[in-house]
């Protein structure tokens, strides 16, 4: 009898739509959820794939680290004007945080999940560059750095990190790395029973969702713009969901639990007065670039590094004769003179993508705020709008850090 019923679960479950996305921090899928983009936030789903119990097997395809929503026509893999574009949210390096997703009711479908941070800044950067979608081939080397970035579920002292019970020792779907939901058809939980979670306790389009919280260890590595990817791979259908959060993670923590995890923040701007020349009075306030990715190996394996080659990406559509150029505070950018600003190179510069680059050298710890310009062939200058852009060069085992911007 209770194969028949277990049967019948089955064929309903597969028909139906929304099942589960990253909430806290804030994911792209649920910003583009309340910016009105998206009509269901749980519908980003990869299928069909051979989810279990070879956890990661299926190639992830057009859906990516991010996810792609088929609903609603959504590549979350990249920035977009009302997600991704800034970190929600600044974490500490070696802090345990807590994180959360959040499940529809219809659409439990057990399994397991996991949060994942890729430590390789050129293969996340692919995912954080204004006005460029990656291919799907950056996306797979994406997913399989985050695989190979898994936060496991054992370096929380303290916490359960049991093996699923709808695995058996010896499949690749034994492990407890990765955290794990209930018995799919030993309690009729499945996932939402993980936390006990009152169902509304999180948004979802269909039946109303569960949250799901769990803490992981914020790995020893810097950069003011990553990305947290969750992935849960569901056991009783075939279907993956993969969604993200922008984060940045700041120098090294205590290893102590932090709760500000569960508060999502956006980047602030302040005012302030530039010591720009004469001619350049129109940069008068600063805001926070963030825009940018920097990696480290363990504290363990790496020396701080004194210098890190900063590469700055802009994304600026020109014209024959025209140069775009970066100003700034310091002398390697020209002390606000734009007679002695460096050019950025067009050598990637395409119709699709273009996409202007300039790299320096700059002492660990610096900061300093720019802008760019264009300059003409006749030699007119043109800044690009306020506030000032304002960067600090992380410190830590990193030596080289891409910042990634779009003209304004």
């Amino acid at each position: 009898m209770k194969s028949s019923l277990a049967l019948g679960a089955l064929s309903l479950a597969v028909s139906v739509l929304g099942h589960g996305y990253l909430y806290i921090p804030s994911s792209r899928t649920r910003l583009g959820n309340e910016a009105s983009l998206d009509s269901c936030p749980e519908c980003t789903i990869l299928e069909p794939v051979a989810s279990w119990p070879d956890l990661t097997a299926a190639q992830v395809g057009r859906s990516g680290p991010c996810g792609y929503n088929a609903r609603v026509s959504i590549d979350y893999n990249y920035p977009g004007a009302d997600w991704g574009s800034e970190p929600v949210i600044t974490y500490t390096a070696g802090d345990i945080v807590e994180v959360q997703w959040c499940l529809d009711h219809n659409g439990d479908h057990g399994g397991m999940f996991s949060y994942r941070i890729c430590q390789d800044e050129n293969i996340v950067n692919t995912l954080l560059t204004p006005g460029y979608i990656p291919t799907d081939t950056e996306k797979q080397a994406a997913e399989d750095c985050f695989e190979a970035g898994t936060l496991d579920c054992t370096d929380v002292t303290g916490q359960t990190c049991g093996y699923s019970a709808d695995c058996t020792e010896g499949q690749a779907c034994w492990r407890n790395d990765w955290f794990t939901c209930n018995g799919f058809y030993a309690d009729d939980k499945g996932c939402y029973g993980v936390d006990n979670s009152a169902l509304g306790s999180c948004y979802t389009s269909i039946s109303g969702g569960y949250t799901v919280t769990k803490k992981v260890k914020i790995p020893n590595y810097v950069s003011n713009h990553t990305l947290l990817s969750l992935r849960w791979n569901s056991f009783q259908t075939g279907q993956v969901y993969l969604t993200c959060a922008d984060i940045a993670i700041s120098g090294s923590g205590s290893g102590s639990s932090s709760s500000s995890s569960v508060v999502s923040s956006t980047a602030s701007s302040t005012t302030s007065i530039s010591s720009a020349s004469s001619g350049s009075t129109s940069l008068s306030s600063t805001s926070t670039s963030t825009k940018s990715t920097s990696t480290t190996a363990s504290a363990s394996s790496c020396a701080t590094a004194s210098s890190v080659a900063v590469t700055f990406n802009e994304l600026k559509t020109t014209t024959y004769g025209q140069t775009i150029k970066i100003a700034g505070s310091i002398a390697e950018l020209g002390n606000w003179d734009t007679g002695s600003a460096p050019a950025l190179s067009a050598s990637a510069y395409t119709t699709a993508s273009p996409l202007w680059s300039y790299t320096v050298s700059l002492a660990a710890g610096e900061s300093f705020t720019y802008k760019f310009i264009l300059v003409g062939s006749d030699g007119t200058v043109t800044w690009e709008s306020d506030p000032n852009r304002a960067y600090t060069v992380p410190v830590g085992c990193a030596t080289t850090v891409v910042v990634g911007d779009t003209w304004r």
